[in-house]
């Protein structure tokens, strides 16, 4: 009896460490570029990305609401948590969809979004991985897909959530206005353009 009871420790043991093993085998990166709606269903679309969140980041204040963002004035712009498997989905691809889905050539613009809260910023969180986005730009310059780049590259600092309204905004509202317009378009031309890395 006293046997099986150690069997049964060492398993219950066995599986919170394969768990917790799972958890720290995962990854997290951090871009803004334009609406924080249409970014998380890009990423939402990749293979190996587990999660996305949409949220705040860059800015000076802690924990700001969506109003105090879009008033321009507290540095944050819209931002996208990804949360992924390195297994399946390296950062540099990662970067590449970031470059490859939105236009990095105009400043503090997406779009008909405009404001510093729209801006361009790829995080990074490690020197590799700042050097990785500095090698993507240096090829789109040298391939002369843009003339100019305005991306940021920032070390990550702080992400705060958004709102509960905002996350999967695009899922729970198909036919508001903006997705339909702005956001579908866009996520159907990284569709056309990154078919070897979706879901």
């Amino acid at each position: 009896m006293l046997n099986k009871f150690f069997i049964f420790l060492l398993l219950i043991s066995f599986n919170i460490e394969n768990i917790h093993s799972e958890k720290q085998e995962l990854s997290k990166a951090y871009f803004a570029s334009g609406c924080f709606w249409c970014v998380e269903s890009i990423y939402e679309n990749l293979k190996g990305v587990v999660e996305v969140n949409s949220g705040y980041s860059g800015g000076n204040i802690e924990d700001p609401s969506y109003s105090q963002v879009m008033s321009g004035k507290t540095g944050h712009a819209e931002t996208i948590e990804v949360i992924y498997d390195p297994k399946i989905i390296n950062f540099q691809t990662l970067v590449q969809v970031f470059f490859g889905s939105h236009d990095p050539s105009t400043l503090n613009r997406q779009g008909p979004d405009v404001g510093t809260q729209y801006r361009s910023i790829a995080f990074f969180n490690s020197e590799n991985e700042k050097q990785i986005i500095e090698n993507e730009i240096k090829i789109l310059l040298k391939n002369r897909t843009y003339n100019k780049i305005t991306t940021e590259i920032e070390p990550f600092k702080k992400f705060y959530i958004a709102e509960d309204y905002h996350q999967d905004y695009k899922k729970k509202n198909p036919y508001d206005l903006y997705i339909m317009r702005v956001s579908a378009p866009r996520i159907n031309k990284f569709k056309m353009d990154f078919k070897d890395v979706l879901k």
